[in-house]
């Protein structure tokens, strides 16, 4: 018999960070302790992001981490980008999804699929001063992505784009918008079409921003295409290959995501440990009580394999390897520990852990 041949793939470091990866995630936590925290409160109340953190946000860099420094980025990794996404999550998550929709996905795009004279044009400014936005989704397109109802028709040297566009992350902030659309609906979804669309570009308008129950100081908005008057030299890579840049850019996303989850988990386990030894209870810290200690326990364990499965489908993205399953489950399962993180934080909380304060 034949030995069985096995896909043999070269070790990616995982958990260890390089000097410089250590100084970049110090300094992004250390402004999230600083600059962020103090704020994220009232944002969330309000509903409202703060402008100038944004501002800060470009300053530090953390709005172009990869792109390259010849158009005015940082020239870093993927896996910078998600240090900050974690950093900043930890925090408040809604600070890590503006970092994460810029950086994951539409620079992402840009960097793949724009040609040189689109990223001359717009890659300065993703880098330094605007905000950008992922515009897949509509009311009947989700989890069905191709299911796309609005269209973009050819007339002259413009399309003219009519639709409606759902749950876009950064709407209310964003400056420039990779929108999809279908030019063919009959051609199912390979009709579909990315569009680079600015947002004082006429019959463009930001809609309602959804009023969420959580990450409350992200903008997602409704988008509103009506007679959208767009140029072919605005279209992103081919006609037609808008499938291909939206499935091909969402495999990062899903690594960002992750990120986001990792850093929403660690924030309440740190909360909740801390409470865990403030607390006292029959005379002692409840963190003393073994039944605590196995809640802290489980958390610490779930966090630290979530970080494993992000931090290496990272790696792997960086190092050109195939990574779409690995990024797959990685936001699968980050979403689910920061789902049971959480719940268990408010338990060691017990009844504070039902108040806002």
């Amino acid at each position: 018999m034949h030995p069985t041949t096995l896909e043999v793939r070269a070790p990616v470091p995982l958990t260890r960070l390089s000097e410089d990866e250590i100084l970049f995630r110090d300094n992004v936590r250390q402004f999230a302790e600083d600059q962020v925290r103090p704020l994220v409160k009232e944002m969330d109340e309000k509903g409202v992001f703060e402008k100038d953190l944004i501002r800060q946000f470009f300053r530090l860099g953390l709005m172009g981490i990869e792109i390259p420094e010849q158009y005015g980025g940082g020239g870093g990794k993927f896996f910078e980008a998600i240090l900050a996404v974690e950093e900043l999550s930890r925090v408040d998550a809604s600070a890590g999804v503006v970092v994460d929709v810029q950086n994951t996905l539409v620079n992402n795009a840009l960097l793949r699929w724009a040609n040189e004279e689109q990223r001359k044009r717009y890659l300065p400014r993703m880098a330094t001063e605007t905000c950008g936005a992922y515009a897949l989704s509509e009311a009947g397109s989700g989890s069905d992505a191709f299911a796309l109802q609005s269209r973009a028709v050819l007339k002259g040297g413009d399309y003219v784009l009519n639709g409606r566009k759902l749950w876009i992350t950064n709407g209310k902030e964003a400056g420039l918008f990779v929108l999809f659309a279908t030019v063919d609906p009959a051609a199912g979804y390979k009709g579909i079409t990315a569009f680079l669309i600015e947002k004082q570009c006429p019959g463009f308008t930001v809609g309602k921003k959804e009023d969420k129950l959580g990450i409350r100081a992200s903008s997602t908005c409704e988008l509103i295409l009506e007679d959208c008057r767009v140029p072919k030299s605005n279209v992103l890579g081919e006609v037609g290959k808008g499938y291909k840049i939206a499935i091909e850019t969402l495999n990062e996303g899903r690594i960002g995501i992750g990120a986001q989850m990792l850093g929403v988990a660690r924030g309440a386990w740190e909360c909740a440990v801390r409470y865990a030894q403030e607390r006292k209870q029959f005379g002692k810290p409840i963190a003393d009580f073994q039944g605590i200690q196995f809640q802290i326990a489980q958390m610490t364990t779930e966090i630290e394999a979530a970080r494993l499965m992000v931090y290496n489908a990272a790696r792997m993205k960086d190092a050109g390897m195939p990574f779409v399953k690995e990024a797959a489950m990685a936001k699968l399962f980050c979403s689910q520990v920061a789902e049971r993180v959480t719940s268990l934080a408010i338990e060691i909380y017990g009844g504070s852990g039902f108040t806002k304060d």
